[in-house]
């Protein structure tokens, strides 16, 4: 949660007295509402222990800000919205900003109408016209940390302080400077006239100005820079660690964290700056407070972009995603973007921010109460919230592997409601040290599965016990093994567990299988509990009267199962190979062991030697396929299906697996004089060749150019045979020969 995150709207009802809730008493629910803002706020922003997620604190604001909004008669002095955070700490010293640290207006609807009705509002205000031109923004991050200002006098710092009621904020100066990012004393300005002569960071800024260039501005005598502290994603996984492998040893006091967010804020506010520079902290510039008037020698600025590039120029990280962009378009196209790209950035943004770029544009259209008119946050959907876990229980999957998954009370978080989340298997349930009766933080990104970030440890019930994984099969009460090296449990019931029957039935089915399109969850669920199918083959042994008696099944839903089943007798190889749920198989394999062997029969019967001439086929998927057809029960699967008239068309080897080469294993390395890789490997593959991009002892030969690398220090090493480009060429001229 950020100051920024407190203000978003939402309708209410002064027809009737009610506000969007329903709740008839308006003033006693303004009343409650100001109360549980106030002790959130308190929560949040003074001792760094929030007890509710952002999205929560956003919801309630937004309630009172709509019933404050109908009922004007009920904004107090004391509400929340008339305030911008709390109070500062009484362990650290009091700054009182000259320039106060003002919160921005956050447009909570996520879709792209949200950046056009900025836009819209803002043409409006500036008084423009369809006519004129599009208004140029600049489009920001929105850094999930702490909001810092850096006050600088002559170029070296001597305050920094945190943003605290927007007012009056924490003298933090001691942790601040253990920040590798922040300056000390600030660069001094060098003439620079064209984009090709800024550090690679800055040419990436100055492309988007409209001249391409920017000049040197001298650091005035005083200087306040705003900008956002936070802890990168890798950094905070490693200090869980750290934190972890103390509280293991037996250290008094440790905890982890529960997000890089409160664990950056907990670094800031250290009173030993010994235990801040323990914790790995990062900083963004975005903007600026107070500074020295142009009249009295300061800069003078004409677009936010120009300051921007000139904190660049004077030695702060600025976000390389900052971007200048034209009208609402622009504003939608950043705001997708970095959706897009919001997974993969190593800290956490909950939005992005768009600004006004004239700064006589920004004075023109000033300020509301706290907010300026020319910003706005454009936020994306919550990607955590806080919920607990009822129970958990283990789930068994079509190849076996059992999966601890928390049962949660249902919480809306990343745009749906979640009510599951996986724990992948036991070493990271016992790593997060999930239990049942936790109150959790819940992530969801995207299309990612959701899954327990973290626990909150203070709210833990003392009864609580810590989760085991079962030594059984859940399901059909098998042993269950982990293989060394392996990480997961698996159940050894293969076919003879109803879970894995019902999945791998669901798998042979499969649209990119042999596609049985009639043959759905709730069916497989039915036939498989019944005892109507127990295998594969038995899907072809059905008949009309079994289905027909199934609940909810009518005639003529049978008979259309039926002539699903009847018309996938007719496949091809790939597709049944992938139909069979054989461990690491997937659809690229299957196509692969098609293609190079023709038969079926020659699949089944091949050794791991032969397997791993097969493109896309290592070590692990051959010994996987191997594992599988060495299974009596797997053949006779295979067989029967056969029997029922599954039929599939077949052909004969491709040339590669009676070439000469064939079984060797090639490496490619470095330069050669005239050919290209692709090339060389062309001519290896034409001679049956495997080409890997890695050497081990299963390697034949090494061909190796120029600047060839650890690969030939390796093959050496191994001493594997090793060709330059002319060794090469004689072995394809002997072969070809042949």
């Amino acid at each position: 949660m950020s100051t920024a995150d407190l203000f978003s709207g939402s309708a209410a009802n002064p027809m009737d007295g009610s506000d969007a809730n329903g709740h008839k008493d308006v003033a006693a629910r303004a009343a409650e509402l100001r109360a549980q803002l106030h002790h959130h706020g308190h929560q949040y922003y003074v001792l760094d222990a929030p007890t509710i997620p952002d999205a929560e604190y956003d919801r309630l604001f937004k309630e009172l800000q709509a019933l404050e909004a109908a009922h004007p008669k009920l904004l107090t002095p004391d509400s929340p919205t008339q305030r911008v955070g709390g109070k500062a700490l009484d362990s650290f010293a009091s700054v009182k900003h000259v320039v106060p640290m003002l919160s921005i207006r956050t447009e909570t609807d996520t879709e792209a109408s949200g950046a056009e009705a900025f836009d819209t509002r803002i043409r409006k205000e500036l008084g423009l016209t369809d006519a004129d031109p599009l208004v140029d923004y600049v489009a920001e991050l929105k850094f999930d940390g702490l909001a810092m200002s850096l006050r600088y006098e002559d170029g070296v710092l001597v305050q920094a302080a945190t943003r605290g009621d927007g007012e009056t904020g924490e003298d933090v100066t001691h942790n601040i400077r253990t920040i590798g990012q922040i300056p000390l004393r600030l660069l001094a300005p060098t003439l620079l006239a064209s984009q090709g002569s800024l550090p690679p960071e800055g040419a990436r800024f100055a492309s988007g100005r409209p001249s391409g260039e920017t000049s040197a501005v001298a650091v005035p005598k005083v200087l306040e820079v705003r900008g956002e502290v936070y802890m990168a994603r890798g950094d905070f996984e490693a200090l869980n660690e750290r934190q972890r492998a103390r509280i293991a040893a037996g250290e008094k006091g440790e905890k982890t964290f529960v997000n890089p967010r409160n664990a950056a804020a907990g670094a800031v506010r250290q009173l030993d700056p010994t235990i801040a520079a323990q914790r790995p902290l990062s900083f963004f510039a975005y903007g600026l407070g107070d500074m020295t008037p142009a009249e009295e020698g300061g800069p003078s600025f004409n677009t936010h972009f120009d300051v921007l590039m000139t904190l660049k120029q004077w030695g702060f990280p600025v976000a390389e995603q900052t971007a200048c962009v034209q009208g609402a378009a622009g504003l939608v196209d950043f705001h997708q973007r970095m959706g897009q790209a919001r997974d993969a950035l190593p800290y956490d943004i909950d939005g992005v921010v768009y600004k006004v770029n004239s700064l006589a544009a920004q004075r023109q259209l000033g300020f509301v109460t706290r907010e300026p008119r020319w910003a706005v946050a454009h936020k994306y959907p919550a990607q955590e919230q806080l919920t607990t876990v009822q129970a958990i229980e283990v789930q068994v999957g079509r190849t076996g592997k059992l999966t601890p998954v928390a049962k949660l009370a249902p919480v809306f978080v990343g745009g749906v409601t979640v009510t599951n989340a996986t724990l992948h298997n036991e070493d990271e349930a016992r790593r997060k040290d999930v239990r049942v009766g936790d109150t959790v933080v819940v992530r969801r990104a995207g299309d990612v599965i959701p899954e327990v970030v973290s626990v909150i440890v203070e709210k833990r019930l003392h009864e609580s016990q810590i989760f085991t994984m079962p030594r059984i099969c859940p399901v059909c009460g098998s042993a269950a093994v982990r293989e060394e090296g392996e990480a997961d449990y698996r159940c050894t019931g293969g076919l003879f567990c109803s879970a894995q029957r019902k999945q791998a039935i669901l798998h042979y089915a499969h649209r990119r299988a042999v596609e049985i399109e009639d043959l759905g969850d709730k069916l497989v669920e039915q036939l498989v509990d019944a005892g109507v199918v127990k295998t594969l083959p038995d899907l072809y042994r059905m008949g009309f009267t079994a289905l027909v008696t199934l609940e909810r099944m009518a005639e003529k839903s049978a008979n259309n199962v039926l002539a699903s089943i009847e018309k996938s007798k007719q496949t091809t190889l790939p597709r049944f190979l992938f139909g069979l749920g054989i461990r690491h198989v997937g659809e690229a394999t299957a196509k692969e062991l098609a293609r190079h062997f023709g038969k079926m029969d020659a699949i089944m019967d091949a050794t791991l030697d032969q397997l791993l001439q097969v493109a896309d086929v290592g070590p692990i998927v051959a010994q996987s396929i191997r594992t599988f057809f060495d299974q009596a029960h797997n053949r006779e699967v295979v067989e029967q299906l056969r029997a029922c008239g599954v039929t599939w068309t077949e052909g004969e080897p491709t040339a590669g697996a009676s070439l000469p080469l064939a079984g060797q294993t090639f490496v490619l390395t470095g330069t050669l004089p005239t050919l290209s890789r692709d090339q060389a490997k062309d001519m290896l593959e034409a001679l049956g060749a495997k080409v890997a991009g890695s050497v081990s002892k299963k390697t034949h030969c090494v061909v190796a150019g120029a600047e060839a690398g650890s690969k030939l220090d390796k093959a050496q090493e191994l001493g594997i045979k090793v060709l330059d480009e002319a060794g090469l060429l004689t072995l394809v001229a002997e072969h070809a020969a042949e």
